[in-house]
């Protein structure tokens, strides 16, 4: 199977458009070579690609998926692009950095605020990930630096305390556990919690913990910031798991 780009960015054009005519139009080519080249790749794979209808095309199973992994490889290229355009403007530094929910939401930003701003021909290049996987990455050389909690096996890394950041368990004012000083995930985990969205790199390492014991979180609502949750466990809507610096920033 041999695509180019032009193939993957013109059947993107056509799926998007919902036509040969205008996909060829955006992709600055003429009708019969774009018809030419959807063809090529149909004959190639051995499938069609596209449903042909009098009012346009639709793309076919085979397509969906064709459009899906054009879209993963072409915003690959346009970020590969991107990152090679710094160092023709005269960049001098690329540092990969994995991190996990907490580091990117509290910690790092005022960190690399101050750090880009003195060093003006560095970029960072910065993803959240769960703890586990930033672990692996490193290993594998697939970043340069990780910020992750210490739960995560950390043999074979080099190792230095960034912060020190607890979790916190918060409820209602008026909840049974209010006035309790510390708490076993264990006690709680049959509970209805608030928690953040799904593949929260926090929320995946609370509930791996849980299976841990044998429990499965139970979630009312999943939000998008810890103010968020901090909100709607303060109207009585379930109970949640922040990091002790987001808790006593949003007390109130």
């Amino acid at each position: 199977m041999r695509f180019d780009l032009t193939d993957l960015r013109l059947f993107l054009n056509v799926q998007e458009t919902g036509s040969i005519t205008a996909g060829a139009k955006r992709s600055h080519m003429t009708l019969a070579s774009a018809s030419e080249r959807i063809r090529g790749m149909e004959d190639t794979l051995g499938v069609p690609l596209l449903l042909r209808e009098p009012r346009g095309v639709e793309p076919t199973p085979a397509g969906r998926t064709l459009a899906h992994h054009a879209r993963v490889v072409l915003a690959q290229m346009d970020r590969m692009r991107g990152e090679l355009d710094h160092y023709g403007l005269g960049l001098k530094g690329l540092v990969r950095v994995l991190c996990n929910t907490t580091a990117l939401s509290e910690y790092l930003p005022p960190v690399l605020g101050a750090f880009l701003k003195d060093h003006p021909r560095v970029s960072v290049d910065l993803e959240e990930r769960l703890s586990h996987e930033i672990a692996d990455a490193l290993r594998a050389g697939a970043c340069d630096i990780g910020v992750l909690a210490d739960s995560a096996d950390l043999h074979g890394l080099h190792t230095q305390t960034f912060r020190h950041d607890p979790l916190t368990l918060i409820v209602p004012p008026d909840h049974a556990l209010a006035d309790r000083q510390s708490v076993l995930l264990a006690d709680v985990a049959d509970q209805e919690f608030v928690g953040l969205v799904e593949g929260s790199a926090l929320q995946e390492h609370i509930a791996h913990h849980a299976r841990r014991g044998g429990k499965a979180l139970s979630y009312r609502v999943r939000l998008r910031s810890f103010d968020a949750v901090c909100r709607m466990v303060g109207q009585g809507v379930g109970i949640a798991i922040v990091p002790r610096v987001a808790a006593a920033r949003y007390g109130r």
